[in-house]
């Protein structure tokens, strides 16, 4: 049974939420869903899966929406038109033109942003999952390329571990590269049934769940 351990209100007054299946003993497991606001999917997976009883063994915290100002406006960005996977005070984030890649007037100047580095700190996560959209693949940042590998069996994507084009300030280097974090992004398809998306979610959260 999950409950919101932790809320955050963003710029337009939504709440962020940290759920938590209250498990004491095994790997910390994070999963971050709707990152960008164009990118439904992943709230809509982890909303379903936090209705659902499924089985648990590891302790697992679960961010349905970190932008849930862009969810709302169907925007990548948030509702200063920061795009938060480029917010994150990593080594490489850079001040950038005001684009849908904009990372921010400085390192973690966002609600969002501060709250997940937050909620990273608190929990210490083993582990973290987070969901975007569209390329059908599954990346990775740090040691995290066994996972990565049985999670693209799951879903029937390639695993590939460079997106493609320069990301800084992005999440995955602040987190499985700096800070050693095994760090997971599974990119789903725009145009996927979503029950195809939500069973295969499913089935990749019931592994993470059972890892030891």
């Amino acid at each position: 049974m999950f409950k919101c351990i932790k809320t955050k209100k963003s710029v337009l007054n939504n709440d962020i939420n940290l759920f938590f299946n209250g498990h004491k003993n095994g790997k910390n497991l994070l999963i971050i869903g709707t990152m960008h606001g164009d990118e439904p999917q992943g709230a809509q997976v982890l909303n379903s899966y936090l209705l659902e009883n499924s089985p648990q063994k590891n302790p697992l915290y679960i961010i349905p929406c970190l932008n849930p100002d862009g969810y709302d406006k169907k925007t990548r960005t948030n509702a200063n038109q920061v795009d938060i996977n480029r917010n994150f005070p990593t080594k490489n984030w850079e001040l950038t033109q005001k684009d849908e890649f904009y990372g921010g007037s400085s390192p973690a100047s966002e609600i969002e942003t501060k709250f997940l580095i937050n909620c990273i700190d608190e929990i210490q996560p083993d582990l973290i999952l987070t969901i975007h959209a569209p390329f059908k693949i599954v990346n990775f940042d740090g040691n995290a390329q066994k996972e990565s590998e049985e999670i693209a069996s799951l879903i029937g994507y390639p695993v590939q571990k460079d997106i493609g084009y320069p990301t800084p300030g992005s999440f995955g280097t602040y987190c499985g590269v700096e800070k050693n974090i095994p760090t997971i992004t599974l990119e789903l398809g725009e145009d996927e049934d979503f029950n195809f998306q939500k069973e295969a979610c499913f089935k990749i959260i019931k592994y993470l769940c059972y890892l030891d």
